[in-house]
């Protein structure tokens, strides 16, 4: 069932691996100004990072300039700079003052397929937006972005798109953190769609989605 409607500042503000799961399933749109058109499709892949406490996400050390946002009230877009060449899009969760978010791992493309395609020359379908450096990339997603809401802004938002039952959902540890402790290596705070063929594939996870 299509649902499109665009959620509200209430749908972040909950606990993070329950606004995680809903995020599956709903679709993310990059709308570019001066008549650029839009792009995006639906959320197939995320990972949840939650508090201080948890040693993989970025405010484990506290606020700081750079991680600010994550602080900030839920329904912001938390754009960063990683391995000094990709951007990463996550969106804040829960109230504000505790810093938590998603990272939108991977979307099935649907919109503006043309333009993604310019953006990853040379990549097979599967291979655009599998992957969240991918996924900036085709979206034109970097630091301008960095606090953008999804719930009044106009260059990125998020909608209902389509429900996902449980029974679809793959959970797994999440990628690339082998610098947090061992308790927060093996939480199972990475969801995705077991069907979808657009998701972090397990060779390509291994070397963390380089652009390739």
């Amino acid at each position: 069932m299509l649902l499109s409607a665009r959620i509200s500042r209430q749908f972040f503000d909950r606990p993070t691996l329950d606004v995680a799961r809903s995020l599956l399933g709903c679709r993310l749109i990059r709308r570019f100004a001066g008549g650029g058109g839009e792009a995006g499709g639906r959320i197939v892949e995320v990972e949840a990072y939650v508090g201080e406490e948890d040693t993989a996400c970025h405010a484990s050390r506290g606020r700081t300039e750079r991680n600010r946002v994550l602080y900030g009230p839920p329904g912001l877009a938390y754009v960063y700079f990683t391995y000094g060449m990709h951007w990463m899009l996550n969106v804040v969760t829960e109230r504000e003052g505790f810093p938590a978010a998603v990272l939108i791992r991977a979307i099935e493309p649907e919109l503006g397929l043309e333009a993604i395609r310019e953006r990853r020359p040379g990549r097979a379908d599967v291979e655009l937006t599998s992957g969240p450096a991918r996924l900036c990339q085709a979206l034109g997603i970097d630091r301008l972005l960095n606090e953008a809401d999804f719930v009044l802004g106009e260059d990125l938002f998020i909608e209902e798109w389509q429900a996902v039952p449980d029974l679809a959902i793959l959970r797994t540890p999440r990628i690339g953190i082998d610098y947090a402790s061992r308790k927060d290596r093996i939480a199972p705070w990475r969801l995705l769609i077991r069907s979808s063929h657009h998701t972090t594939g397990t060779r390509r996870s291994r070397a963390y989605n380089r652009i390739s």
